[in-house]
């Protein structure tokens, strides 16, 4: 065999990440409830905005998003100096390994944790170290006991995807307490917007007030602009400083910069979006559970179904994709026995429940 170029070490360990299906057979309805993706959809303001700029595709945006991190910055009460835009929080959170991790070093995740991670650490040539979960929920005792000094970061998603549990801050600042300062903690906040906790905090005052955290956030859930890819993250000024000096100099398109400051400034139509899933999420959880299903408590916009068996997790998929209800199989995740289900519209949140009642019926 002729020689070829050779990826570097690690990167062929890699498993590639596989997004929900969206698809469903010829002659059902699709109810997509695989992605988390908001039923309501964006706000009419930004698509508006995205629409105005067809007639200007022909010229580079702005590199620094300067208007959208105003916009970030004057709607979370934040420092625009210390927000960094992207293409998702998923390029961001790659930047982040990419500037911080090298051969050597370890980075720590939690065992359900976003599986953008892994791929991201390895990626940078570091070693991915996993912490066990507790009842599907991130522990901070399980985080310390892997810690090493060899630890250059943490990513803990808050709320995590695909449990949808959390950590309260009490936990996180715990956690933070026993990291050494040259550690960077990756706060993961993509579901934060639905969070409804007294007990909560996405980020904002440990970023605020530490050297060596960085909070993450995206537009592609709450704010219904996933098509776009952008997202933002808060950093203390020197990582914002290295995250600027590696990112791509136009990394954030001109129609996502307009989109997004509409978004932002669209407060009715995030509301609207929050209460939708604040209604269906509890009921959705509590009618499944009627039917005897495991429904692992949740504070985002989807919730986690468990089966008794990987095999009944799979029968039910296709069972349901019959229906054109498409779910999230998260056996990538170890959570072979699991589905995922997002929060879709009344409709698709009613056929859901009825399809699951008559797949049990009929399994039985």
């Amino acid at each position: 065999m002729s020689a070829i170029p050779k990826p570097q070490p690690g990167i062929l360990d890699i498993s590639a990440y596989v997004p929900g299906k969206s698809s469903a057979p010829a002659g059902v309805r699709l109810h997509k409830l695989s992605s988390n993706e908001s039923p309501l959809g964006p706000s009419p303001a930004a698509m508006a905005a995205y629409g105005k700029q067809a007639v200007n595709l022909h010229l580079y945006p702005d590199g620094a998003a300067s208007k959208l991190r105003d916009a970030i910055a004057a709607r979370y009460g934040l420092n625009a100096d210390r927000i960094v835009c992207g293409a998702g929080s998923d390029e961001l959170l790659e930047l982040l390994a990419r500037a911080y991790l090298g051969a050597g070093d370890e980075a720590v995740y939690t065992q359900y944790g976003f599986l953008v991670y892994p791929i991201a650490i390895k990626a940078s040539g570091a070693t991915p170290v996993v912490a066990m979960e507790v009842d599907n929920t991130a522990n901070v005792d399980e985080i310390i006991k892997v810690l090493s000094p060899r630890t250059r970061m943490v990513f803990l998603a808050n709320p995590n995807n695909p449990t949808g549990t959390y950590l309260p801050f009490d936990e996180v600042r715990r956690l933070h307490a026993e990291l050494s300062p040259d550690c960077l903690l990756v706060l993961d906040a993509a579901y934060a917007e639905y969070v409804k906790r007294n007990d909560y905090e996405a980020g904002v005052e440990l970023v605020g007030t530490m050297d060596n955290v960085v909070m993450t956030r995206t537009f592609s859930k709450a704010y219904a602009l996933a098509g776009l890819r952008l997202g933002w993250a808060y950093c203390p000024a020197h990582v914002a400083d290295v995250l600027n000096r590696i990112r791509g100099p136009f990394n954030v398109s001109l129609p996502a910069i307009a989109a997004g400051v509409a978004a932002v400034e669209d407060s009715a139509h995030l509301e609207r979006t929050v209460q939708h899933n604040e209604t269906w999420l509890p009921r959705v959880a509590e009618d499944i559970a009627r039917l005897g299903l495991k429904v692992t408590p949740s504070v985002g916009n989807f919730v986690l179904i468990s089966f008794d068996s990987p095999a009944t997790a799979g029968a039910a998929d296709a069972f349901l994709n019959s229906r054109g209800l498409v779910l999230r199989q998260v056996a990538a995740y170890g959570l072979a026995n699991a589905l995922r289900m997002s929060i879709g519209t009344e409709e698709a949140n009613v056929a859901a429940v009825a399809a699951l009642k008559d797949f049990l019926g009929q399994a039985g």
